[in-house]
């Protein structure tokens, strides 16, 4: 990490007496000494028929204020690039200001970046913190692929804003995935892979000595991007000659595969509710290439999180083979349990 500078903005609420510009300008400079910054220029403007701006240009930056009296918020932010911390200003404006409240936001100005988790807890967000972009791009079927390498995970795949894998903890992940299906029974001649472009499911099944897998693929970038940076996740399946490689839409790919072909089946689709309709409408092809006996199972999201997608899974599930069971793991990355849905084909 590079860090620039140490930046805090502040935003008075319930600010309903006037200041003039001649106060602001007067308390940029009592804030300016206390912070030892030097000021180079300052430059106001008035707005009718309400409003003021200020800014103060630094030799180590920049301070600024903007009032709305329509909202009654008075708004100031100081940037610095010195071995100062802007949080001086905070005092001086608490004595200066009359308000109801104060929203205070520090942060440091770095190469490092902070990127939304989409399943944060209502009231609780949360961020990854980035320190470096590796791949950023829409691929040719419209999936929009970044590996980012994560502070605390390590080289991390997501697709769509959504954290797929992390180099850290995927183990877990692609591990409680074919352990669910291996639990139920240990059938290991054929498997059938639904997406999972990363691969480690895949590895998964050849440290479960599968004499051959079928990997459906739909986008081929996926996997590239994976290779390059996340191969060792991916690496034995790439050396290996028991997997193959299926690309294009799996659910078509499918219609032609002979009828129980597969002790295993694996749903690693995307965790939204398109692909759980999507699996639902080809259940019945599923269900075809099949042996019976044969388990399929799905990653479902977090019952934690999204529980009325796993409903949804296990009522797709259940209605179609009649059980469903369902297991769990805590993904760190992920910092909630992550779920998979199991069914066996009756014979």
């Amino acid at each position: 990490m590079v860090k620039v500078g140490e930046h805090i903005t502040l935003d008075f609420l319930g600010t309903k007496q006037a200041y003039s510009p001649k106060f602001f300008g007067k308390i940029i400079y009592k804030i300016a000494k206390a912070a030892k910054v030097e000021i180079l220029n300052v430059s106001q403007h008035k707005f009718k028929p309400q409003g003021f701006t200020l800014v103060a240009l630094l030799a180590e930056s920049h301070m600024s204020f903007h009032t709305f009296p329509e909202k009654n918020i008075i708004s100031f932010d100081f940037f610095t690039c010195a071995n100062i911390s802007p949080s001086v200003a905070l005092n001086i404006l608490k004595k200066e200001i009359k308000h109801e409240r104060v929203v205070v936001r520090k942060f440091d100005r770095s190469t490092v970046s902070l990127y939304d988790d989409i399943y944060s807890t209502p009231g609780q967000k949360k961020y990854y913190v980035v320190n470096n972009v590796l791949e950023d791009f829409v691929s040719k079927v419209g999936q929009h692929i970044e590996i980012l390498e994560l502070e605390e995970f390590g080289k991390s795949l997501f697709i769509d804003s959504e954290l797929q894998v992390s180099e850290k903890d995927e183990h877990i992940y692609s591990g409680q995935f074919v352990g669910s299906a291996m639990n139920l029974n240990s059938n290991n001649s054929n498997a059938a892979i639904i997406g999972g472009g990363d691969g480690g499911v895949a590895r998964e099944c050849l440290s479960r000595r599968f004499n051959f897998v079928d990997w459906f693929e739909l986008d081929p970038e996926v996997v590239t991007v994976c290779t390059k940076h996340l191969s060792k996740i991916g690496r034995k399946v790439k050396e290996s000659n028991t997997v193959k490689c299926v690309w294009g839409d799996a659910f078509k790919s499918i219609k032609s595969i002979e009828d129980s072909k597969y002790d295993k089946i694996f749903v690693d689709l995307n965790d939204d509710q398109y692909c759980i309709d999507l699996a639902a409408k080809n259940m019945n092809n599923l269900k075809r290439i099949l042996k019976p006996g044969g388990v399929i199972t799905a990653q479902v999201g977090s019952q934690d999180k999204k529980p009325k997608q796993v409903d949804s899974w296990l009522n797709v599930l259940s209605k179609n083979f009649g059980n469903a069971k369902i297991d769990g793991v805590f993904i760190p990355s992920f910092d909630c349990k992550w779920n998979f849905a199991s069914s066996i084909l009756n014979s």
